[in-house]
């Protein structure tokens, strides 16, 4: 599974350093615009999928508002707004953040890091903490236990698995675990983007309903002043979500899908990638150059390779 050279690291016109990944872009029609490096290699999606683990949990009878839907397919960055929504949909299901499974964290936002000082880390500032508590909501909605809702052989993760085979088109080879603790699904490149195509397409309420909240409520999806939340709102119609180990998802309604994966799990070339793949399908976003400097001089940059 050979990966290819995706973005290069330049000082005074000389290749200093290159990411190297897989990248594939999809056409409207699912049609190849760009593969570099084997999109059959297999990859840890990490929450680039938390749309459609929403959507199995929509499927098994989750209710919420756009506003929360779309927090409980998040990394968020852990603002004061976030945590006020995580207690919201933790007290539909009549729990408190104790009841959080997810591992202890600070904020991820880095103003929202700042601002949490030296207090410890939590559950509920963990930037998957809306997932968790839409995973738990959808465990007292049908009457599932809340103690073992990460455990794979759990009713709501089977039926999770179930929903991303369907629209990855093949099945989960390994299960592994994420570092928020929920269960976590190898799938090849192929596989991510011919799901997130597939849920972008698709005519099922649910998946229609999934994706809308995550398109209306970007800072609920990611963050002030975070990529995601600056490509949603600047680029009318485009769902994008990253994830961990430099990872991202992006897609438009007509079907036209990115995704990537950095081999080194560096977060660096990201914005180079994501305008550049954006770009390769047609799509405009908003760019500003990653300068490289020598001393207080921009003397480079970091450029893709396509």
């Amino acid at each position: 599974m050979k990966d290819a050279v995706l973005a290069e690291y330049v000082r005074d016109g000389f290749v200093e350093s290159v990411h190297r990944g897989y990248l594939l872009a999809l056409n409207a029609d699912g049609s190849t615009a760009l593969e570099l490096g084997d999109s059959s290699a297999l990859i840890f999606p990490r929450s680039c999928v938390k749309s459609i683990q929403g959507a199995a949990m929509v499927r098994a009878g989750l209710k919420l508002e756009p506003r929360l839907l779309a927090l409980g397919c998040s990394s968020h960055s852990g603002s004061s707004e976030h945590l006020s929504a995580v207690r919201e949909i933790l007290a539909m299901a009549k729990l408190d953040e104790s009841a959080l499974q997810c591992m202890l964290d600070k904020p991820l936002g880095d103003l929202e890091r700042r601002e949490w000082g030296d207090k410890p880390a939590t559950r509920i500032s963990m930037n998957c903490s809306g997932k968790h508590a839409a995973m738990l909501l959808t465990c007292v909605v049908n009457g599932w236990p809340t103690d073992s809702y990460l455990d794979p052989a759990h009713p709501l993760q089977v039926a999770i698995k179930t929903e991303l085979e369907s629209l990855a088109g093949e099945k989960i080879t390994l299960t592994s675990t994420d570092g928020c603790g929920a269960p976590l699904f190898l799938l090849s490149v192929a596989g991510l983007a011919r799901a997130i195509r597939n849920i972008t397409i698709s005519k099922d309420p649910i998946h229609q309903e999934v994706m809308a909240a995550s398109r209306a409520f970007p800072e609920m999806v990611a963050g002030k002043g975070r990529l995601t939340t600056q490509m949603i709102e600047a680029v009318p119609g485009l769902y994008m979500k990253d994830g961990a180990e430099a990872v991202e998802v992006a897609s438009m309604p007509d079907g036209r899908t990115l995704v990537f994966k950095v081999s080194d799990g560096s977060l660096r070339p990201f914005r180079v990638l994501v305008h550049a793949g954006l770009k390769k399908l047609g799509i405009d976003s908003p760019y500003e150059p990653e300068n490289v400097l020598g001393g207080d001089r921009v003397i480079g940059n970091i450029r893709a390779t396509f």
